[in-house]
C-alpha cells in the first residue's frame, strides 16, 4: 500500500478504542504498520483492531499490558530495537479520567493511578522510546493533552493536574530534541464522541460531538514528514475550524 506513511512504524497506547483506535486505523491506511496497546481486559478489542489492520495489508503487532507497568515498557523499547531497529511514530494516547470529585474526597488511590497512567508512563515511554526516535530519519512524538489542563474547573482537579503536568512534561521534551529531526507535539482534542466523554459528562447528546474518526486527520498531519513545528498544542476544534457552542 502506497500513502504519506509507507515504510512507518507507529506505536499507539490507548488503541483499542475510540481516538487510538482510530488514529491506528488511519496511519495504516496510509502505510505504517502499527503497535497497538491497550489495557489486558481490552484484548479482545486488540485483536479486532489487528484484523481490520491486517485487512489494509499493513501489519499489526498488539501488546496488551498495564501503562503502569514501567519494566513493560522497557521491555517494549528493547523488543522494538531488536525487531525493527527504530521507532518512526510515537502516539501516547491512553489515559484515564479518574474520579470527578473535590480534591480533598479524592482516595489516595485514585490520584496514584490518575499519576501513573497520565504522567508517569508518558515520562517512561519517552524515557523508553526517545532513543528509537532518534533513529528514525524523521521521528515523531503525539503525545493527547486537555483544555482541562488550564481551566481549573471545580471537581476535574485530579485530571486536569495530571494533564497540566504532562503539558510541562512533553514541552519541555521537545526543546530538549529541538535540534534534531524529531518533531514532538500535543493534541487536544476538546469535546469527542468518546466512551471518556461520555462518563465525563453524562446528559450530553453524543451526537453533537465529532468523532474519533472525524480527529485522526489531524494526528496523521501531525506524523507525517513534512510537519516541521514542535512543543506546539494543536487544538482540535480550531485545526478544523468548529465552532464551540
Amino acid at each position: 500500500m502506497a500513502g504519506k506513511l509507507k515504510g512507518k512504524l507507529a506505536l499507539v497506547t490507548g488503541a483499542s478504542r475510540g481516538i487510538g483506535r482510530a488514529v491506528a486505523l488511519r496511519l495504516a491506511e496510509e502505510g505504517a504498520d502499527i503497535i497497538a496497546v491497550a489495557r489486558n481486559r481490552s484484548q479482545g478489542a486488540l485483536e479486532q483492531l489487528d484484523d481490520e489492520i491486517t485487512k489494509l495489508g499493513r501489519n499489526c503487532t498488539i501488546t496488551p499490558f498495564d501503562l503502569r507497568d514501567s519494566d513493560a515498557i522497557d521491555r517494549l523499547g528493547g523488543a522494538i530495537y531488536e525487531r525493527w531497529g527504530k521507532l518512526d511514530i510515537l502516539v501516547a494516547n491512553a489515559a484515564i479520567l479518574g474520579p470527578i470529585t473535590p480534591l480533598g474526597h479524592m482516595a489516595p488511590k485514585d490520584w496514584s493511578e490518575l499519576l501513573d497512567i497520565n504522567l508517569t508512563a508518558n515520562w517512561r515511554l519517552i524515557r523508553s522510546m526517545d532513543p528509537l526516535l532518534k533513529l528514525a530519519e524523521q521521528g515523531r512524538a503525539i503525545f493527547v493533552t486537555s483544555g482541562a489542563a488550564h481551566s481549573a474547573k471545580a471537581y476535574w482537579g485530579g485530571y486536569a493536574v495530571t494533564k497540566a503536568a504532562l503539558d510541562a512534561l512533553v514541552q519541555t521534551y521537545a526543546k530538549e530534541t529541538c535540534n534534531t529531526p524529531l518533531k514532538v507535539n500535543l493534541i487536544d482534542p476538546g469535546p469527542i464522541r468518546t466512551h471518556m466523554r461520555s462518563k465525563a459528562v453524562p446528559g450530553e447528546d453524543p451526537s453533537s460531538l465529532p468523532t474519533p474518526d472525524d480527529i485522526a486527520p489531524l494526528f496523521l498531519e501531525l506524523a507525517s514528514d513534512s510537519y516541521t513545528e514542535t512543543g506546539a498544542i494543536i487544538k482540535f476544534y480550531d485545526w478544523a475550524g468548529i465552532k464551540r457552542s
